[in-house]
């Protein structure tokens, strides 16, 4: 597969794919105090691995996470590209390992992703 410089900015990195996982704590402020907390993990798939991921979606079709993003991922620009909500609860402290969980199967997740897209690339893979 031969790279444009379209493909390139939308792969995000320069050598290969980009992408991220993130946990955020979101604080809901209601008149003059907090109301409530809540623990999130958001990916933002770059649009270069998230389309060609969905062109060639037959070869994840035994990859349930990845099938979940590809079906619930919204598209928010090249800037952000596939946005997906992985997980939302109110904080709790239990909770906070589950959600630390979830980012971990997240990360997974994409880098499945981005080895697809290098072996696509023809770049080796290190594991």
């Amino acid at each position: 597969m031969k790279l444009t410089k379209k493909d390139i900015d939308r792969l995000w990195g320069e050598t290969g794919p980009y992408s991220e996982a993130r946990l955020s704590i979101e604080t809901r402020i209601l008149d003059e105090r907090v109301s409530r907390i809540f623990l999130i993990v958001e990916v933002s798939i770059s649009p270069f691995t998230f389309e060609t991921v969905r062109a060639h979606r037959k070869e994840f079709s035994d990859d349930i996470l990845i099938q979940d993003f590809l079906d619930h991922a919204e598209y928010r620009g090249l800037a952000d590209g596939y946005v997906a909500c992985a997980y939302q609860a109110e904080y709790e402290t239990e909770r906070l390992d589950e959600a630390n969980e979830r980012l971990k199967e997240c990360e997974h997740v994409i880098i499945r992703m981005h080895k697809y897209i290098l072996m696509m690339l023809g770049k080796r893979i290190v594991n």
